[in-house]
């Protein structure tokens, strides 16, 4: 398990100065963000590898997220929900905390990391005081999906080499044709049986 890195830095200045490193601040704080909404943003140095927050919410199954948010219009793409696994799902629009709010980066300094049925967000890289939080979010789709629907999922992150959209650059149902044909041709050939 990562931990982000106490460090102490030796005090530099004069007993009635009062400006010492803290380093039990906040790692993070929570604004109106230019990419959408509210973002997550750097209160402090963050270190590559430091663990900076758990993704909470209520966890359900795939079932009562469909449910849950199909009385949404299809021009609603904003949900809270993290697919951890194949049984469950975290809303995070119920009981959730900060971590809903880090937005989609196509230049990420953060990631997504699942123990255990956990999801923590991680620094993948040094971040700077003041940045926002962002991970690549890699939201599923199919080819066949309505692309008046697949474009509520626009990138507006910024960043040089943006995609323009959250969403995976390969859509599911390619993948699984993709993983079909692999796996066809790692498996030995079928023997013949010989006539008698």
């Amino acid at each position: 398990m990562k931990k982000a890195k106490q460090t102490r830095k030796p005090a530099h200045h004069h007993a009635h100065m009062r400006h010492a490193a803290r380093t039990d601040a906040p790692l993070y704080l929570v604004r109106r963000s230019k990419i959408h909404g509210n973002g997550v943003y750097a209160a402090r140095d963050i270190p590559k590898g430091a663990r900076i927050v758990e993704y909470l919410g209520e966890r359900i199954s795939h079932a009562q997220a469909d449910a849950r948010y199909e009385e949404k219009g299809q021009d609603d793409g904003h949900t809270f929900l993290f697919v951890v696994s194949s049984k469950v799902v975290i809303d995070a629009g119920v009981d959730g905390n900060d971590a809903r709010f880090i937005n989609h980066s196509c230049d990420p300094n953060c990631e997504t990391v699942i123990e255990g049925g956990r999801v923590f967000i991680e620094a993948v890289r040094d971040i700077r005081k003041g940045e926002e939080l962002g991970y690549e979010y890699g939201l599923t789709w199919e080819s066949t999906d309505d692309p008046d629907e697949l474009a509520n999922y626009a990138c507006r992150c910024g960043a040089a080499r943006c995609r323009g959209s959250m969403l995976d650059p390969v859509p599911l149902d390619k993948k699984r044709k993709a993983k079909r044909k692999a796996a066809k041709k790692k498996a030995p050939p079928a023997r013949k049986k010989a006539r008698k």
